[in-house]
């Protein structure tokens, strides 16, 4: 982490703020080592106070968007972590990585969505039939279903 960025977030935690301002001239990779640093000295609230103002700043840096879902996820904030990852895949588009697909789609399963979660699977499959990862996942997913209750029906 830059020296000039830790003492800012180092100045940040001690007044539990920060200005949005002064905080625009970091870059997004600082934001996601910042918020990473935070998570790991258990200021999580820090934590998503950072990703929030780098969401607002740098709203199409996959950086911040992978850092930011991933904090969500932590948080089982399971709607925020499925709408960073969507804009993380479509920013990404044909540079998308199975690893982001895999993260989606749990993030649907613990949403309760797993028909969504199958099909981001499916999708990624058919680009990389042979990634051990996604078919790890598909099939923890189809585990998942045999022990889900199904929806009663109700008038």
């Amino acid at each position: 982490m830059h020296i000039e960025f830790e003492q800012a977030l180092n100045q940040w935690v001690s007044q539990q703020s920060f200005n949005l301002r002064e905080a625009s001239r970091f870059s997004p990779a600082e934001f996601r080592e910042g918020v990473q640093w935070l998570v790991i000295n258990d200021q999580e609230d820090m934590a998503q106070a950072l990703a929030d103002a780098g969401l607002a700043l740098y709203p199409q840096s996959e950086d911040i968007l992978a850092i930011a879902s991933l904090l969500a996820m932590t948080r089982q904030d399971w709607p925020l972590a499925i709408e960073l990852l969507q804009d993380l895949v479509t920013l990404q588009q044909d540079e998308v990585q199975p690893t982001t697909c895999v993260m989606l789609a749990r993030a649907l399963a613990c949403n309760l969505d797993l028909a969504q979660a199958r099909e981001v699977l499916d999708q990624a499959l058919r680009i990389w039939p042979f990634d051990d990862t996604l078919l790890q996942e598909k099939h923890a997913m189809l585990g998942v279903q045999d022990v889900m209750p199904a929806p009663s029906m109700h008038n």
